[in-house]
């Protein structure tokens, strides 16, 4: 599918079953046109706020059974329709993308996964309704992958998010590290940062791993689709890890001769 955004991961790609493909265009438009609204542009807080409302509002109707304002939205109503997808999950998006407007810190691991399991959890509960997997264990593998995938973009995205006047590292682990916000405004690499880096790619990693038996639960194309998924954020944890960190020079991203490695870690998952 066409994207005006730099995606790390595939969406919607040519690996997924045709008959997948639109119902996760949809949703994907969704959750990047909400993201945008609280993401994007000069915006005050209240107009990307009440932009939000708007998103609930035709959510509203669509659970009133009335035909949304949006066309975006009236195909929003028909996958959810048709695939009997749960509401309380694009609420929960919403609400993540909201909390983004007005808290730029965040205190512990813990908080950042209560995040997490709003603003990126749902995205892969979602794709599990699409197959009718749903037992306890895939959403509990889901959730991990998700949850790791958003942590994944924190670590890569430190300079960018500074300059939203936002830091997703907890505050009790600068502490522990002894690193200070100055130093994320300064972009100023040291060995204790380096530090602070490698313990949150290593976290990040096995939480990866937690999850990543769910490539073996889900079908054909699906499978793989989600194997690449996984590796492709590894691969992003490990280039984190080769600079030590050092975020700052070059945002750390997939390259074209990393696809050829994917496709082989993903073969022998």
């Amino acid at each position: 599918m066409p994207v005006n955004h730099a995606e790390n991961f595939p969406v919607a790609s040519l690996l997924l079953p045709p008959r997948l493909r639109r119902p996760i265009e949809v949703i994907y438009r969704f959750a990047r046109g909400a993201d945008d609204i609280a993401d994007e542009g000069d915006a005050s807080d209240a107009v990307r706020l009440q932009g939000l409302a708007d998103y609930r509002d035709e959510l509203e109707r669509i659970e009133r059974g009335e035909n949304p304002l949006g066309p975006a939205f009236q195909d929003l109503a028909t996958i959810i329709a048709q695939w009997h997808l749960p509401l309380p999950l694009f609420r929960d998006l919403l609400d993540a993308f909201a909390q983004d407007v007005v808290r730029k810190r965040y205190a512990d691991y813990a908080e950042l996964l209560d995040y997490s399991r709003r603003s990126a959890n749902p995205v892969g509960r979602l794709l599990l309704h699409l197959v009718g997997r749903t037992g306890n264990q895939n959403l509990h593998h889901s959730d991990c992958i998700c949850s790791a995938l958003q942590l994944v973009n924190f670590w890569q995205d430190i300079a960018i998010d500074w300059q939203k006047g936002r830091v997703y590292l907890p505050r009790a682990d600068l502490e522990r590290f002894g690193v200070a916000e100055a130093q994320i405004a300064a972009g100023r690499w040291s060995p204790e940062w380096a530090a602070l880096l490698d313990f949150e790619t290593e976290r990040t990693r096995r939480l990866m791993n937690e999850g990543a038996p769910l490539v073996h639960q889900l079908p054909g194309r699906m499978g793989w689709e989600i194997r690449l998924t996984v590796q492709g954020g590894l691969r992003i944890l490990e280039r984190i890890r080769q600079v030590r960190g050092d975020v700052f020079q070059r945002r750390p991203v997939l390259g074209p001769g990393d696809w050829l490695r994917l496709g082989k870690r993903a073969l022998f998952m």
